[in-house]
């Protein structure tokens, strides 16, 4: 039998598994992303993958004031928002078999037995729901070729939900002992009334962990200040850890300094030997760092308002929701040498006009995307105040629609205009579902009725748009079910409004906009430009927005 020389071997990817200890919320997407970008420093091909612990075949039916934005991939899929993080921070996009719930691969198998796949054989939840989990993990790293696939499962250990993920973990160490890491992102309090770190929390943690045959290499020990050598050395005893893998995570100023704590405590190095992985001597994080710094050294303030309806979660303000939103303001502005100062606002508080005036304070107005009837009235009395008082407004998706909707209510001044998705029975509807669309909704086939992921457009020469990206065709993710009614583009331009973006067979528009000697930025876009922002490579319609605003203070 002929020997394989070195090139024929088939590249051997590395595992590496993050699960949470203690509490949710712990910061276990962070984590990932921020060991995924210590490692791509390093020299390595890594792609990161999320396994959401949800019966939801998918994140876009799930509630985001509970669960946070739904991010969408580039070939359509609705993932949760850590997706958004993994593009951020590596700079990359991630294919759609990058993300899994417990929905989704449960229907696979499912599937699989409806085609008679498993030979007759009897279908169990264990081995064959673990066994599609690694399968599924295996086609990712593949396809991407990766030399480290960095796998999040959601939820805590000890859960329910989970225990069947971390079984696929058992099942992969035990295959392949040489090539699976598991990292523990815990919590370490520190009770105010007795002002001492507990890691008892964290004991406990890891016992869980290894009652499912599972036993952590790293422990990321977050908590709201760095964690001493005592600590670590405690930690190690009980949880079966090298003191020197207890890693400190203390609480930071921003999420793009955790990279840099990471390698300040060796971690890509520690991780590199642990899988015999072969990375260069040296981290290449420069580029980053210059980001973290101008992140940090902006002098002259430009404030904005991002007024959206999910802001509001009982006491609390959920950010969350807007996730993506918000991180690409602040790549722009910091690519400007700006400091933002972003205001969450709700649209419930402008229904009454008198509340307007507050927004005097701000030099930009921005309105993202959304779905259903809450706040519309006061998200179109503030689209309606940044146009007569030419404060530079962005509007995204639900925030292009109102735009339009706004200009023939109050400036065409036509009479019973609105969109499908507010009132369906109003004469003039200038936001309406497409025809094909409405078949499918009669058929109660709502699944199909969302336009989702990437899709090409035209941008108009001398337009806001074509200058901001500097070419005339782009590319840009969806998430949207209405569109510009067809009946009415006529007349909206020769009201003034400018359709600046359109798909390529001229039916869908995809941007609109004031002329600039009308407003100084007066911008709505049908796609969600936020999705492709990233630390290193600013979204230009954002830099522009940033940019007007600024300038207009």
């Amino acid at each position: 039998m002929k020997k394989r020389t070195a090139k024929q071997a088939t590249k051997k990817t590395k595992y590496i598994f993050v699960v949470g200890g203690v509490m949710s919320g712990v910061g276990k997407g962070v984590a990932s992303s921020s060991i995924a970008k210590i490692l791509q420093a390093r020299g390595l091909s890594v792609t990161a993958l999320k396994i959401d612990p949800y019966i939801n075949v998918d994140a876009g039916t799930m509630n985001p004031t509970e669960h946070g934005e739904v991010f969408v991939l580039k070939d359509g899929l609705e993932t949760d928002q850590d997706m958004g993080n993994y593009e951020r921070f590596l700079g990359t996009d991630m294919p759609a078999i990058n993300y899994m719930t417990t929905g989704s691969v449960y229907q696979s198998v499912i599937r699989k037995e409806r085609n008679l796949e498993y030979g007759g054989h009897n279908v169990e939840v264990v081995p064959h729901i673990p066994l599609e989990v690694i399968s599924r993990i295996k086609h990712a790293a593949k396809k991407s070729a990766a030399d480290v696939a960095l796998i999040e499962i959601g939820g805590t250990v000890g859960e329910y939900q989970n225990i069947l993920f971390l079984e696929a973990v058992r099942m992969l160490k035990t295959e392949q002992p040489e090539d699976v890491a598991v990292v523990m992102v815990s919590y370490l309090p520190v009770p105010g009334s007795i002002g001492e770190m507990k890691t008892k929390p964290t004991q406990t943690a890891a016992r869980l962990l290894n009652s499912a045959g599972v036993f952590a290499d790293f422990i990321l020990a977050r908590a709201p200040v760095p964690v001493d050598k005592k600590r670590k050395e405690k930690i190690a005893r009980f949880c079966n850890v090298l003191p020197e893998n207890v890693i400190s995570a203390p609480d930071v100023d921003s999420i793009y300094d955790v990279p840099l704590r990471y390698e300040a405590e060796k971690l890509s190095s520690k991780i590199c030997d642990l899988l015999s992985l072969r990375c260069r001597t040296t981290s290449d994080l420069s580029r980053w760092k210059r980001f973290v710094t101008s992140s940090k050294t902006g002098k002259d303030t430009v404030k904005i308002a991002v007024v959206g309806k999910y802001f509001n979660s009982g006491d609390f303000v959920l950010s969350d929701v807007y996730i993506s939103v918000l991180e690409a303001i602040k790549y722009s502005s910091y690519k400007l040498g700006l400091k933002p100062e972003i205001s969450y606002v709700s649209s419930l508080d402008f229904e009454d006009k008198k509340q307007l005036k507050r927004l005097k304070e701000f030099d930009g107005i921005l309105v993202p995307g959304g779905f259903g009837t809450t706040g519309i009235t006061g998200k179109l009395n503030v689209i309606e105040y940044a146009r007569k008082n030419k404060i530079p407004y962005f509007g995204i998706c639900y925030g292009m629609q109102l735009a339009v909707l706004e200009y023939a209510k109050n400036k065409l001044r036509m009479k019973d205009v609105s969109t499908a998705e507010i009132n369906p029975d109003a004469k003039h509807l200038v936001i309406d579902i497409m025809p094909e669309q409405k078949e499918k909704i009669a058929q109660s086939d709502m699944g199909g009725t969302m336009r989702l992921g990437a899709y090409p457009a035209h941008l108009s020469t001398g337009s806001i748009v074509k200058s901001a990206y500097h070419q005339a065709e782009i590319t840009e993710r969806h998430r949207h079910r209405y569109e510009v009614n067809p009946a009415y583009i006529m007349k909206l331009q020769e009201g003034g409004l400018v359709f600046s973006g359109q798909s390529p067979d001229r039916r869908l528009m995809e941007a609109v906009e004031l002329p600039r000697e009308e407003h100084p930025f007066f911008v709505g876009v049908q796609f969600h430009p936020e999705l492709q922002a990233r630390p290193l490579d600013p979204h230009p319609l954002f830099t522009a927005f940033v940019k007007a605003a600024y300038e207009a203070k």
